[in-house]
């Protein structure tokens, strides 16, 4: 990775000659140690400063080497090899824009040489310079054909310009130069998601059987797309290798547009329990019980939704509705009185109150309470609205024998 400084620049001293038998040895931290005392014996000695940065960087001490390579470019400004390494630790540390002078110094110094253009194209990238990083990536790929970094550079910095075709071909030719940059097409893939192109999407996710990531989203699309059966088996054998709960949920909500709820029960169930402070899952636990009629597990599940979110007006919406199916009226009264307080009364709201009242013989609340619905429901309800009048005669009749 590193240029080693010529040794015909290098002064025979005892520390320097040590020094570099040391480095050659790949003995680093011994090198260094040796390179500082030539340095302190001579702090202007380009050459022993030069190789303390470069022992330094071979430890893995980009700190400590950066200020010693800027030092030797005071000592000995335009030194190539000094640019090119200070250049790639800067980029490596995060510092792009400080990178690109000496990198287009070393690229200007030497145009026909590969590593200081794919440095210094990833500074510019880094930097936000999507057009000077195009331009020397497309150098970067001419002087090294095989490149699949060139070709991958290429295509972020023109995804980047939004010029998703064109960079598409660059992510394949990476993944077809070398297989270990296969993940860039996953990336592809992403693109096309967020570009509103699905089709695309699934095309390249299909190429990734062995990935439950790939898979996990492929299942996602076809969902969308309403292919519900291919969608359902894909996502069976995301289940088998990655039995997450987002993977389960996935599954279920696949069974439950197929029309196949039964299926999607058991699968919900060990979702939550694998995460049980979800509150998500417990809404979507709670109402697929809920449209199966098992009314009693669903109101624990939205119960328990409520302890994890008690400011949720839909949590305790279904859990009042819940409570007055099971006939648990003090409860329920307690679920409606809850939103009450929270200011997230509907008309809905009142209706319930007024069943509530009504089965339990309280005539002149219930009475006040269908008349409440009535008055706020404007005909958005029709059916409600036929029982709550239906109600009202039969209850003004009734108070008025009294």
């Amino acid at each position: 990775m590193w240029l080693a400084f010529p040794l015909l620049f290098f002064l025979a001293t005892d520390f320097t000659a040590e020094g570099m038998k040391a480095l050659e040895e790949r003995r680093y931290q011994e090198a260094a140690d040796l390179f500082a005392k030539a340095v302190a014996a001579d702090p202007g000695d380009y050459a022993a400063n030069f190789h303390l940065a470069l022992s330094d960087s071979l430890l893995g001490k980009p700190a400590e080497a950066i200020p010693v390579y800027k030092k030797v470019l005071e000592l000995k400004p335009g030194l190539y090899e000094a640019e090119l390494n200070l250049g790639i630790l800067l980029v490596g540390q995060k510092q792009a824009r400080e990178a690109i002078p000496y990198l287009q110094a070393a690229s200007e110094k030497k145009p026909k040489e590969y590593r200081p253009r794919i440095y210094l194209a990833d500074s510019l990238l880094e930097s936000g310079d999507l057009a000077k990083a195009e331009e020397n990536y497309k150098i970067a790929a001419e002087l090294d054909p095989k490149s699949p970094a060139a070709q991958l550079g290429l295509a972020h910095a023109q995804a980047r310009q939004q010029r998703l075709p064109a960079a598409a071909e660059h992510f394949r030719q990476a993944a077809g130069l070398d297989p270990s940059y296969r993940d860039g097409l996953l990336e592809l893939a992403s693109l096309f998601e967020a570009n509103k192109q699905p089709a695309e999407a699934m095309e390249i996710y299909q190429q990734f059987p062995d990935s439950a990531a790939a898979q996990e989203r492929l299942g996602a699309l076809l969902i969308e797309a309403k292919r519900y059966p291919e969608a359902i088996d894909r996502l069976e054998r995301v289940i088998q290798k990655d039995p997450t709960s987002a993977n389960a949920l996935a599954l279920a909500h696949a069974y439950r547009l197929n029309k196949e709820p039964d299926k999607a029960l058991p699968l919900l169930e060990k979702a939550v329990a694998g995460d049980p402070g979800n509150y998500d899952l417990r809404m979507i636990y709670g109402t697929s019980l809920r449209d199966q009629r098992k009314f009693s597990p669903a109101a624990r599940e939205f119960y328990m939704a409520t302890q994890r979110r008690p400011d949720s007006k839909e949590a305790w919406n279904e859990l009042a509705g819940m409570l007055i199916m099971l006939e648990d009226y003090p409860q329920a009264l307690a679920a409606l009185d809850r939103l009450k307080a929270m200011g997230a009364e509907i008309p809905g709201h009142f209706f319930f109150r007024a069943i509530i009242l009504d089965k339990t013989k309280q005539y002149k609340p219930a009475l006040a309470n269908y008349e409440k619905f009535l008055a706020t429901a404007e005909g958005k309800y029709p059916d409600e609205e036929f029982k709550a009048r239906q109600r009202v005669r039969i209850i003004k009749k009734e108070l008025s024998k009294r």
